[in-house]
């Protein structure tokens, strides 16, 4: 077994991306770490399609997207093939019509083969299902099937360089003049922004506050509608992200979802099912980077023996293992919650993505720290693995806002 184990961590050092595929791919996982435990005859099947997509598809491009910052629409549009571009929306517009956990399960197991290219397809399935559920029906088949083949890409644009976390005070306005909105202002930190085709933008037809907010679907190439810079980020690298920017923006109300007013509550709810997708993502990157610090100490060898016979190393992928499963459990638990319409689902999605996210991105750098000096190098995944993830405490509600919601729900009786 020692000439394999030897073979595979060279076979990292000159080519990471082969080695990728070769450990991601591989069966025999310890039963305490197997995502398929629990699940149905189904579940497992997809869940199989979207870890071998990942391990065949992903893992040996990772970073090279990265590296060059590649957005990789054609890998994508083969995933779409498998279903992925609009799991949760319905069959009629070209959906999958799959369930919130099982969409969990397949953006999972994605991530084991890249966190950040699989964290934008979660967003990009977050603004169709929102068409899909709040759009008419010539909307719906407007915008849904070209969205869920991947032949178009969509972004999702609620914030702005004034207001986060406080995302009922975006200022971005849209005037009603007869049959048109004029949208004046910018939004910030937009995944996809300039290389994607669909926007679906939070902006503020009425009085400050969340019930003067609405939700409109505008195109690239309207007049009035253009990008910032792309960002220089330290992670997810394989997304573009930029400013939005309208100035004088002529939009249709035909591409106006649901009713004026309604636009607050819409962001909310897609962000409910987000915000579990994110955590997922996470859970997929922490998986990955358990397996590679698994791989790393049986191989990597101190004071004459392998690390793996090290009792401190043992108990920290002990702990690491434990708090993966934990936040597994937690993460699907939610998905099954907001699948249900459970009144208690909005605060157990942003338990689930507080938990999750936090301890996945431990997990991830607990597993750095055990590669030594070579977890720092990017011929190694694990560190970007950890770039990838850090973002994920931030965006889609920040971590203090998931606290905020869920003590207001312990303290409001």
């Amino acid at each position: 077994a020692e000439r394999p184990r030897a073979a595979m961590a060279m076979a990292w050092r000159a080519a990471p991306r082969a080695a990728a595929r070769l450990l991601l791919g591989r069966r025999g996982i310890a039963s305490c770490l197997d995502p398929s435990t629990g699940l149905t005859e189904d579940q497992k099947e997809f869940q199989k399609v979207a870890l071998d997509f990942a391990a065949k598809e992903m893992a040996p491009y990772m970073a090279e997207w990265d590296e060059k910052e590649i957005f990789p629409v054609e890998t994508m549009r083969k995933a779409a093939q498998l279903g992925f571009g609009g799991i949760y929306v319905k069959p009629d517009v070209g959906g999958s019509g799959l369930s919130r956990l099982d969409t969990s399960i397949i953006f999972e197991a994605l991530s084991t083969g890249c966190a950040s290219t699989t964290a934008y397809m979660s967003i990009h399935n977050m603004c169709v299902w929102m068409i899909d559920t709040f759009g008419n029906e010539e909307q719906r088949r407007r915008f849904c099937p070209s969205l869920c083949s991947m032949e178009k890409f969509a972004s999702y644009c609620l914030t702005e360089p004034g207001s986060g976390s406080d995302a009922a005070s975006l200022l971005t306005s849209a005037q009603r003049k007869g049959d048109t909105y004029v949208l004046n202002g910018s939004k910030a930190f937009i995944s996809g922004g300039g290389d994607t085709d669909v926007y679906v933008v939070m902006c503020r037809t009425g009085g400050p506050g969340p019930k003067g907010i609405s939700c409109l679907v505008l195109e690239k190439g309207m007049p009035g509608l253009s990008f910032g810079k792309k960002e220089k980020k330290v992670g997810w690298n394989s997304q573009p992200t930029r400013a939005v920017i309208f100035e004088d923006c002529v939009v249709p109300v035909g591409n106006r979802l649901g009713a004026e007013g309604q636009g607050f509550s819409i962001a909310m709810q897609g962000l409910n099912g987000g915000r579990i997708n994110i955590a997922s993502c996470s859970l997929g990157a922490a998986h990955a980077s358990v397996l590679l610090a698994q791989e790393h100490l049986t191989v990597r060898k101190q004071f004459g023996e392998p690390l793996a016979n090290n009792q401190y190393l043992q108990f920290r992928l002990a702990e690491m293992a434990t708090r993966l499963v934990a936040a597994r459990l937690m993460v699907r638990n939610a998905a099954r919650a907001l699948q249900d319409g459970r009144e208690d689902a909005a605060v157990l999605c942003s338990m689930a993505k507080l938990f999750a996210t936090d301890e996945c991105f431990g997990i991830c750098n607990q597993a750095l720290q055990m590669h030594g000096g070579y977890g720092y190098l990017k011929d190694y995944a694990v560190q970007q693995f950890v770039r990838d993830i850090r973002v994920h405490q931030i965006l889609e509600g920040t971590n203090e806002v998931m606290r905020m919601i869920v003590a207001r729900n312990l303290l409001q009786g």
